[in-house]
């Protein structure tokens, strides 16, 4: 079968339960979709029709009798629980050693050797909440100038300055310069800029924020798509996590509901190959904060807008809905959380009531689109495509 389009949809931390290694991430009793669905605001038919609760080990609500789709359940094999490793091993890409984090703050060295090239001083320089961050460090970087530096448990090296103060040209221009100095031994993921606006105490982030990636160090799903005459569709994140290796065209979001009408309005357009979609409220705003309902009430909004892309799809469309890590908003602590995430499958050419059960990593994914475009390739991951195809 020749199937022209395939949308690869990634809910930006929604874990379904922890993996059997969660205790080397502190992460034990973890469980994303647990916690959310005991919310009052959670209500996803959609996603339960397609099998989302009955995948291996997913027992917080009743399965369906008959799935619209096929479902399992994907382990992460690379070693860390972050945006980049995750969609990454998606990709195909596993990563046998974690990117660097920094629980203490960067070594003097880094941070001398940035100061020494942008001009600026340094504040902050610990790990932080990025609203508290800027309220607690805000107006010391009004008054001075000083680059609010932070991380957090992911490997990311953030900078935060007020737009008023350092325009948004100069705080890429930095992110840059960090960008390249983390190399090698302090080779984050993620390089963020975090403007913000306003005065103090009402300092608020604003929707520039940019993220600049290590390049993929090994040829991804998304390099051998355009290498073999496909087109690859950037909706959200997905440009920056790969730093544009692989993306032919990308579109930026500001939500998730954004992502979706966008991810809509794609599915209007003639192309042949690969729509690729984060949607990063799950984790942003409601994972990272605690938030249960807030949670729980996007995953609903979600649900809905599947509603209205389900009807949308061609003969020939394929959809697959995975995430990248957990982030359980009812566990302790803040941080992303080292769990299984959902694989669900669904199109007229798809299977119904299939289980592919538990599969051993993320990169079975991207071996499977491959499969489904006909393409070879040497990334990680053994395609599901013969089990799942009807």
């Amino acid at each position: 079968m020749k199937t022209k389009r395939v949308f690869l949809i990634v809910l930006d931390s929604y874990g379904i339960g922890e993996l059997p290694d969660a205790h080397l991430f502190n992460d034990e009793g973890s469980n994303t979709l647990a916690s959310i669905v005991k919310s009052k605001e959670y209500d996803t038919p959609h996603m339960k029709k397609m099998g989302l609760f009955n995948i291996d080990g997913v027992s917080c609500l009743a399965a369906e009798g008959y799935t619209t789709g096929s479902y399992g359940r994907m382990a992460e094999k690379s070693m860390g629980k972050d945006t980049t490793v995750g969609h990454w091993e998606i990709a195909g890409l596993i990563s046998e050693t974690a990117l660097p984090t920094y629980p203490n703050g960067f070594p003097e060295e880094v941070l001398k050797e940035f100061s020494s090239k942008t001009g600026r001083n340094v504040i902050c320089n610990k790990p932080y909440s990025g609203t508290a961050v800027i309220s607690d460090y805000g107006q010391q970087h009004v008054e001075t100038g000083d680059l609010i530096v932070y991380t957090s448990a992911d490997s990311v090296f953030q900078i935060a300055a007020h737009e008023d103060i350092v325009p948004l040209e100069d705080l890429y221009h930095y992110c840059a310069v960090a960008r390249e100095m983390l190399q090698g031994e302090h080779g984050v993921g993620r390089v963020i800029a975090r403007p913000f606006i306003g005065e103090y105490p009402e300092f608020k982030r604003t929707a520039h924020r940019h993220d600049f990636s290590l390049v993929p160090p090994k040829t991804t799903m998304l390099d051998y798509l355009v290498e073999n005459g496909f087109d690859t569709i950037g909706i959200g994140k997905i440009y920056d996590i790969f730093a544009g290796k692989g993306i032919q065209q990308t579109q930026s979001i500001v939500s998730n509901v954004e992502g979706m009408e966008k991810t809509l309005e794609v599915m209007d357009k003639d192309f042949n190959g690969l729509c690729f979609v984060n949607l990063v409220d799950f984790d942003m705003l409601y994972g990272h904060r605690n938030d249960v309902d807030g949670y729980a009430k996007a995953a609903t909004v979600f649900d809905k807008q599947l509603g209205l892309f389900m009807e949308k799809m061609k003969e020939d469309d394929i959809l697959i809905i995975t995430a990248d890590h957990g982030c359980d908003p009812g566990a302790p602590g803040s941080d992303h959380t080292r769990e299984y995430t959902p694989m669900l499958a669904y199109g007229k050419k798809v299977k119904e009531n299939v289980s592919i059960g538990t599969r051993e990593t993320f990169a079975d994914i991207g071996a499977t689109i491959l499969d489904i475009f006909g393409v070879q390739s040497s990334i990680s991951g053994n395609s599901f495509l013969s089990e799942i195809l009807a």
